[in-house]
């Protein structure tokens, strides 16, 4: 396929933001395959995202940023731009339930994402046959509360060494420092389970039975400083009746984790999620 670039916007709506973004592109002799936008009207905030073929492009790629950039400017504009022959590099981190991680390692290994898996790594050791199998490194960090802010700078240290860009907690059971979170903004995508109504602390499907729930489900969402309250990328839902038994719901409810976190990690890596304030649009 030929190469793309992706440029991404969001800014003050005003008049003339399609029309300049657009004419920006036709000048320099680029083609647009995809354009998509969204005004929030209640925020007043403008969202787009543009994809447009590179062959035929007249400005060199490094230099793309610094010619958009007057523009940007002009508009208040805050923007991304991104190559489709860029592989970025993934760290998968999980503890002891493998449902995730292993739907992760296949859907690379099919070519469903466009990512190379960096490694994995854990706070516990059983997971390090899977990483083996599908020949990606594990490394294993033991985590207290005495050692957690020690580790977690070893961790970041080792994530910076191998030129790791995303990180998805694939049922990562540890609640990530301040410090992590902010180094690597809008690039933590974690999973949970989400319940109507909401059940948290421990053994959430059994307190989910006892209350006779009838709808479980799943959420994909960037990580933040407040615990599970990131902007929302991806949900997905089941029915559960009465005849469902706690084992029945957990086997539903990690159905639900693997795909909304599978949909979650691709509309990254394809940069079709933009964010503002706690929220998204997600242009799919």
């Amino acid at each position: 396929m030929p190469e793309t670039a992706t440029l991404l916007v969001s800014c003050p709506d005003q008049k003339g933001l399609v029309s300049g973004i657009s004419s920006f592109i036709f000048r320099h002799g680029g083609n647009i395959l995809e354009s998509d936008q969204h005004t929030d009207i209640e925020a007043g905030i403008f969202l787009a995202r543009f994809e447009f073929h590179l062959d035929g492009f007249q400005i060199p790629r490094d230099q793309i940023t610094a010619q958009f950039r007057p523009m940007a400017e002009q508009f208040g504009m805050k923007f991304e731009i991104h190559f489709s022959d860029h592989v970025p590099k993934v760290a998968l981190f999980a503890s002891r339930l493998p449902h995730c991680l292993e739907d992760l390692l296949q859907r690379q290994q099919a070519g469903e994402f466009k990512a190379e898996i960096a490694l994995v790594l854990s706070n516990h050791p059983e997971l390090s046959p899977i990483a083996a199998r599908y020949g990606v490194p594990f490394l294993h960090f033991p985590i207290t509360a005495e050692n957690k802010h020690q580790q977690e700078a070893a961790e970041m240290r080792e994530l910076e060494s191998r030129g790791v860009e995303l990180i998805v907690l694939a049922r990562y059971m540890q609640v990530l420092t301040e410090d992590f979170i902010a180094a690597y903004p809008n690039r933590i995508i974690n999973i949970h389970h989400s319940f109507l109504p909401a059940f948290v602390g421990a053994k959430p499907y059994h307190q989910a039975f006892l209350r006779g729930v009838k709808l479980i489900g799943a959420t994909g969402h960037y990580v933040t400083m407040n615990l599970d309250e990131g902007p929302i990328i991806e949900h997905e839902v089941a029915r559960v009746s009465h005849r469902d038994s706690i084992d029945d719901m957990i086997r539903k409810g990690r159905d639900l984790e693997r795909t909304v976190l599978g949909r979650a990690v691709r509309l990254h890596l394809v940069h079709r999620v933009l964010t503002y304030g706690n929220k998204t649009v997600v242009f799919d």
